[in-house]
């Protein structure tokens, strides 16, 4: 039943739909609206990056460069030369789109730990950027951000930007769910099980892999972007090597190759420090002991192994077609 509803387009997107409307009921206050915020927010990034970890099989330790790029490319815009807000993304997210489509092309031709290496290369180079250019980002002390705004209407309030970033959020999942159905989609799912045999079917290895590195990007970009507005001031913390790491685990933990599992592994791993206050100076040990247990009893990720969990054989075809005879079964959307 998990697993149809997944592969479903339409209702899985309707099930998230579902949740983010009726969400609001449950939040009590400003903080609780801010938690749920962030969460859209890392939900987005990590959308994009499961397209380029899960999907097509390439992995990126700087995508944390790519959003504070977006997030620093709107606030100096916006702050420093008196751009529109919505103009100032627009025209960031294609910076953003042509510096990762120049990156890719040479560093996606990398594999395994060579690739690793070359990407976190990037985003220390961006991290430390922006952290020295004084004059332009503020260095380590920082900017401040003018709110969004559009057509002379501001969004402010933990209640305004809760909906900017659901309706973001659904966005990006319906893109993401589109382009894993398309050609394109299907190429990038060749790719991560065989790149030879792919380019022996005659997929383009690098074209696909270049494209779906600036689709990522444009993810982080935009993600960037909004958080820059709706915090009101950006700093370089959110550029670092940790936060890509972060960024990673949510796509790991939730399911690689699962779209929802990006979401909830996005929604987990952004609200558990929150919970786990109560546990105080013991607060990043059973953080720890929690990640450590679900990897073990759960490796596939979070969706994926409660999806196979409840999906049960509906009869003696079914149970013998996921034996074996059915052919090779697709990854958990």
């Amino acid at each position: 039943m998990l697993r149809r509803l997944a592969a479903s387009r339409s209702s899985g997107l309707a099930a998230l739909a579902l949740v983010v409307a009726l969400l609001p009921l449950a939040l009590q206050n400003a903080y609780y609206y801010e938690v749920a915020i962030l969460v859209g927010l890392n939900a987005i990034v990590c959308v994009g990056l499961n397209l380029l970890i899960g999907y097509a099989g390439q992995i990126s330790l700087g995508h944390a460069g790519f959003f504070g790029l977006g997030a620093y490319g709107s606030a100096i815009l916006t702050a420093r030369y008196g751009w529109p807000p919505l103009a100032a993304m627009a025209v960031t997210t294609l910076g953003v789109a042509a510096l990762a489509y120049l990156i890719g092309r040479p560093i996606l031709r990398l594999r395994g730990h060579y690739l690793a290496m070359a990407t976190l290369g990037m985003g220390i180079i961006i991290s430390i950027v922006v952290a020295t250019e004084d004059q332009l980002t503020g260095g380590p002390d920082g900017m401040s951000v003018p709110a969004l705004s559009v057509f002379g209407f501001a969004f402010a309030g933990e209640r305004v930007w809760y909906w900017v970033v659901g309706v973001a959020l659904l966005v990006a999942v319906w893109v993401a769910r589109n382009l894993v159905d398309s050609p394109h989609g299907r190429a990038l799912r060749a790719l991560h099980g065989s790149e030879v045999g792919a380019e022996v079917a005659g997929i383009d290895s690098a074209r696909h892999k270049v494209r779906v590195f600036v689709i990522s990007a444009v993810y982080a970009s935009i993600a960037g972007g909004l958080t820059a507005h709706y915090a009101g001031f950006v700093t370089p913390a959110k550029v670092t090597f940790f936060h890509s790491i972060e960024l990673v685990t949510m796509v790991v933990f939730g399911g690689m190759a699962s779209t929802f599992g990006a979401v909830v592994g996005a929604a987990v791993l952004t609200t558990l420090p929150q919970a786990l206050t109560l546990f105080k100076e013991y607060e990043m040990v059973v953080f720890g002991a929690v990640m450590m247990l679900t990897m073990i009893f759960m490796p596939r990720g979070l969706v994926p192994t409660l999806a196979a969990l409840f999906d049960r054989p509906e009869g003696p075809g079914k149970a013998s077609r996921d034996a074996g005879g059915g052919g090779i079964r697709p990854p958990a959307r």
